[in-house]
């Protein structure tokens, strides 16, 4: 089987209509596929795609497996919110709510197929948050054990169902990596390897995490682009976020939560956010970026945490600093498709 960077080369361009430009393209190829979860999909039907957003989750109560919705009330704020985002432009969204803290992926298959948004979920677990949603399991089982879990929820279907996860997330705290942040990492990258799946590391402004995972793939000889470092528009400064994107690793700039949920800061985060984009465009490193919200349309039952200020505040912001529609496309369109698809 060819490497993943080769596959990724492989993949053929072909114009959409919409917003798309005419001159960007989307993967092509017959076996790249993404999984969502009513079925696996063709790359090219991903569309318009938020690659860092959570339709719902229970994150800051107690961790548990079962999420226990309201699901009547979670389908009448959700929904209407979702055919709204569809009406910007967007064809897909991947959900990062992972289990522990509200994944319920029979709930996500109904939203979308009622929203008519593709909509991916994931395998793995949340590392952060002082390890608050760490199962207890996870401490006593081996790295392979773990991974193994994981593993049969791609090839079985989770919670029972032939829901399959397009892709792994798993997250560490700041300051040094701790042992069970490692074994998490340890754990994804075996997972990957056997799966194809793409890992979304929830990594904030703690670069030793994607230094040490860059360790660890060139011991087992994996593609660094298998990892996403994400929330790096915490990083003050994009010398880190370059030089990761040179060795192959994605860059997920995707705190674009505004309309006060920042206080008085939104155009300061609108400010940060573009000045990595330009950063990394001047290094011509675009083609590794993916840029999101971070949203959140049922946080715990509450008022939705929007994820739409890319369409209504960021692409025009873009646009009045020198970016085209062929490059907006790379970040919106072509990314990730590159970043998800897998050939399984």
């Amino acid at each position: 089987m060819s490497s993943r960077r080769q596959f990724i080369q492989q993949l053929g361009l072909a114009s959409l209509g919409g917003m798309l430009s005419p001159s960007i393209g989307v993967a092509q190829s017959k076996t790249a596929k993404i999984y969502t979860v009513t079925g696996a999909i063709n790359a090219s039907e991903l569309g318009v795609c938020l690659s860092h957003e959570h339709i719902m989750s229970n994150f800051g109560a107690e961790r548990s497996y079962q999420p226990n919705y309201d699901a009547t009330a979670l389908k009448a704020q959700v929904l209407p919110y979702l055919k709204r985002i569809k009406s910007l432009g967007v064809d897909s969204i991947l959900d990062c709510t992972t289990a522990y803290f509200g994944r319920d992926v029979k709930l996500l298959k109904e939203l979308s197929e009622e929203s008519e948004i593709y909509l991916i979920t994931n395998t793995g677990y949340y590392g952060a948050a002082n390890d608050r949603y760490v199962p207890e399991h996870a401490y006593q089982e081996t790295t392979e054990q773990l991974a193994e879990r994981w593993i049969n929820e791609f090839e079985r279907g989770i919670d029972q169902t032939d829901i399959r996860p397009g892709f792994i997330k798993i997250a560490a705290d700041g300051g040094g990596v701790s042992d069970i942040d490692k074994k998490l990492m340890q754990a994804a990258l075996k997972t990957s390897q056997a799966t194809e799946l793409t890992i979304a590391c929830h990594t904030g402004d703690n670069p030793a995490v994607p230094k040490l995972a860059l360790e660890l793939m060139n011991e087992e000889s994996i593609e660094p682009s298998v990892w996403i470092w994400t929330h790096a528009h915490q990083m003050e400064t994009s010398e880190e976020l370059i030089a990761m994107a040179k060795e192959g690793m994605w860059i997920s700039l995707d705190g674009l939560r505004i309309k006060g949920y920042y206080g008085g800061a939104d155009q300061l985060v609108l400010d940060k956010h573009l000045q990595h984009l330009l950063a990394l465009k001047e290094q011509s490193l675009l083609p590794r970026v993916l840029v999101s919200h971070d949203g959140n349309s049922f946080p715990r039952g509450g008022a939705i945490r929007p994820y739409e200020a890319i369409f209504t505040r960021f692409i025009p912001m873009l646009k009045e600093n020198g970016f085209t529609q062929q490059e907006i496309d790379q970040l919106l369109v072509v990314n990730p498709q590159q970043a998800f698809a897998i050939d399984k």
